[in-house]
């Protein structure tokens, strides 16, 4: 063999493995959110990606972990699970199947994470007494106490491999084991999902798609026909991603005409309008508002929102302040205010 015959073969090979390995693997450590797309099943309606190692290490999460309660919570959680978050758990899979809120709908959480299976099996018998298990196509499904429920409806879990564990209504997990087993097709080959999947930006840190029941939406706008425009809307993508301290979020309406999704965004621009004109009290509320945009094309309606970090510490302390007055015992500003009057004048009594 020649040498630009070696030289060629080799990049051949090169380029043949690269184009196998299907944008990541799915061992903890090198998958991503689209790789995980490779274990959940066609019919999926729904789906939702989380990348926890990233999402742990905002500035957001480890600011909370510097709570005590938090952290003490977090501290139980590892000792009570025999795992880390932070350390071991990388990828969280939502699907969704059937139509949302029929008895047909189903859905299955798969993880991606490292782990010791024995250990993590001693802990779930050690939690859960009345574990059952039955093998399907050379798998272990374990039940747990809702086995008296229908067959395929009973809450199941399955160790696919030693990076990944499916959970779920029992008969979703059999369809995750099959598409593992590469006897189903999975939700990365569904054409209609596929579309979504590329509008969404599944690089971000939590992301979601969703294919809109067509007779769910008529049937809305029959009732309402203020919801007229939504006829035509066929899917929806979300993703929220955190860079550079900032917090940016993305939400789409996909589908409809131009002229629907115009409609849309003229409604939810009135509504953001009058969202500012009720938060007056609090400038914050208008400083969030002002950070969000709303757009349409031929093909979508987006909203879009660029929020900095310190802008939200600002919103959440406000929030805090807010829950803590309306909870019992919470400080209350005009009656507080009064009683600290009342012991001021009952001190100047006292003094005279």
């Amino acid at each position: 063999m020649s040498k630009n015959l070696k030289t060629a073969f080799v990049i051949f090979l090169v380029l043949a493995l690269v184009s196998c390995a299907e944008q990541g693997g799915l061992k903890a450590g090198t998958a991503t959110g689209k790789s995980m797309l490779r274990l959940l099943p066609a019919d999926s309606r729904v789906v939702l990606m989380v990348d926890i190692h990233r999402a742990l290490a905002t500035d957001a999460a480890q600011s909370a972990l510097k709570d005590p309660q938090a952290k003490q919570k977090y501290d139980e959680f590892v000792k009570k699970a025999g795992l880390d978050p932070m350390k071991d758990v990388y990828f969280l899979a939502v699907a969704v199947a059937g139509m949302p809120g029929s008895r047909d709908m189903r859905e299955a959480l798969v993880i991606n994470l490292r782990y010791n299976k024995d250990a993590f099996l001693a802990k779930l018998k050690e939690t859960v007494k009345d574990l059952k298990e039955e093998t399907y196509n050379g798998v272990t499904i374990y039940k747990g106490p809702g086995h008296m429920a229908a067959a395929d409806q009973a809450p199941s879990g399955a160790f696919l491999d030693d990076s990944n564990i499916v959970l779920g209504q029992e008969k979703l997990v059999r369809a995750v084991i099959d598409v593992y087993q590469k006897k189903a097709d999975s939700v990365a080959k569904n054409p209609e999902m596929k579309k979504y999947f590329k509008a969404v930006n599944a690089d971000a840190i939590f992301w979601g798609a969703a294919a809109v029941p067509q007779d769910l939406i008529k049937a809305q706008a029959d009732k309402n026909p203020m919801l007229k425009d939504l006829v035509g809307l066929k899917g929806l993508t979300m993703s929220f991603d955190y860079a550079n301290k900032m917090l940016i979020a993305e939400v789409q309406a996909l589908g409809g005409t131009k002229e629907q999704n115009k409609s849309i965004a003229e409604k939810l621009s009135a509504i953001k309008g009058m969202g500012a004109m009720m938060g007056g009290q609090q400038p914050v509320i208008g400083e969030l508002l002002n950070k969000v945009e709303i757009s349409s094309s031929s093909d979508n309606v987006k909203v879009y929102a660029g929020i900095p970090y310190e802008l939200l510490e600002k919103a959440q302390k406000i929030a805090q302040e807010k829950m803590g007055q309306m909870m019992p015992g919470g400080p209350q500003p005009g009656k507080d205010e009064k009683k600290d009057e009342k012991k001021e004048e009952k001190k100047e009594e006292v003094n005279k």
